[in-house]
């Protein structure tokens, strides 16, 4: 037998040594390759390759220009500005893909209606709190704040990790919307009052801007709650259609100017321990989005849900500062008697809420269960701390 020696030919063959058929195969294998690689390419890249832009040419892109309405007025602190810082996020996120245009309260729809406003797809987003929307549903308060509810990391947590997102989705997809935290103004003050309140009898016949729960509870205690946007409530209070009136806090009371009018200040604000802001969208626009897309939306929000609360958090305690050293506000805390008798009426409120319907129960009980975790939890860790810091300050 003959024995034949074999070459390493791995680089020694040129093209002269290849048949032109494999030439031309092995051409083809190639091009396909490289054709294969630019479509993986745009793919990882979200499908953006616009002219001129980014990836493999010939491929272009969805490009949204959105509608977000608000409940709030345009450019206020904290509010206004957030939902602003919002919508550059999702479009520097998306590369200028999805472009978000801000209407304040009363610029496309009124402060209250941009929920029909989504829901019916005359809006593509709103930004609002969702206890506006309890004439839909009782079990939408959950999802803003009840009266001695949940703090701000109290409700992230249930709606993140305790089944409140999912409740949440069957809550709003009934009305043709998706929403997602995006905002909390953290532990709200008790409010502004022209007469002092030292005992539970002097709500009797009080006529007080606070919408939501709270209000039912102040409610059964003889008061009479309503319903203002922010910009309405200055007015309000100073031509004496309503006797007192909470809104948020020191760093927007202040801004609004109530100490000009009003120098009694309570707290703490029982009515809202926590109060979540949302970004709801249209769920058909919702459905329609990219895995991309969404996670924007989702990244966004949830990075807006952090910075609005450190921000009022950050400001909250200058702009107190400020009010009682320099314009003569008297801070002042309900008695615990008063609190004891809000805290009795409040669960009487939430249990009326949840026998509404039966998804309102499962909200609340879903609700309730997290809430006494996060009480427990709470009471020996940051509760504790805070006391045992306050120790040596005194």
């Amino acid at each position: 037998m003959t024995k034949k020696t074999i070459h390493n030919t791995t680089n020694s063959t040129t093209s002269a040594d290849v048949p032109a058929k494999m030439l031309n195969r092995r051409n083809l294998l190639r091009g396909a390759t490289l054709v294969g690689a630019a479509a993986l390419t745009a793919a990882c890249d979200g499908g953006k390759d616009k002219v001129g832009g980014k990836g493999a040419p010939g491929i272009v892109s969805k490009q949204r220009k959105l509608k977000m309405v608000t409940a709030w007025p345009k450019n206020f602190p904290g509010l206004g500005t957030g939902v602003e810082r919002l919508a550059k996020r999702i479009e520097t996120l998306s590369d200028g893909d999805i472009q978000v245009k801000v209407y304040a309260a009363g610029e496309l729809v009124g402060a209250l209606d941009g929920f029909d406003a989504v829901s019916q797809g005359k809006a593509d987003m709103y930004h609002a709190a969702e206890y506006y929307w309890q004439g839909k549903s009782p079990a939408f308060n959950f999802f803003a704040a009840v009266p001695m509810g949940m703090l701000a990391s109290e409700i992230t947590a249930w709606v993140r990790f305790g089944g409140g997102q999912e409740l949440w989705d069957e809550l709003s997809g009934r009305f043709n919307v998706k929403a997602f935290l995006a905002g909390n103004t953290g532990t709200q003050m008790g409010g502004w009052y022209k007469k002092d309140i030292n005992s539970i009898a002097d709500f009797q016949g009080l006529r007080i801007r606070m919408p939501g729960l709270g209000g039912e509870v102040l409610k059964r205690l003889g008061a009479t709650p309503v319903t203002k946007q922010g910009g309405e409530i200055f007015q309000a209070l100073s031509q004496g259609n309503i006797d007192a009136t909470e809104w948020i806090g020191p760093w927007n009371d202040l801004a609004f100017g109530f100490h000009t009018i009003v120098k009694n200040y309570y707290y703490p604000g029982f009515h809202e321990p926590g109060s979540a802001l949302s970004l709801g969208l249209n769920k058909d626009l919702w459905e329609d989005m990219s895995p991309k897309e969404k996670a924007i939306i989702e990244a966004a929000s949830a990075a807006e849900n952090d910075i609005m609360y450190a921000e009022f958090n950050a400001n909250n305690g200058r702009a107190l500062d400020t009010l009682v050293n320099e314009h003569g506000v008297k801070l002042k805390r309900f008695s615990d008697e008063i609190l004891a008798k809000l805290a009795e009426v409040s669960d009487q409120v939430l249990r009326d809420t949840a026998s509404n319907d039966e998804l309102s129960k499962r909200v609340y009980d879903s609700y309730k269960t997290s809430r006494a975790y996060s009480m427990r939890w709470g009471a020996i860790s940051e509760q504790a701390f805070a006391h045992a810091r306050s120790l040596y300050e005194k």
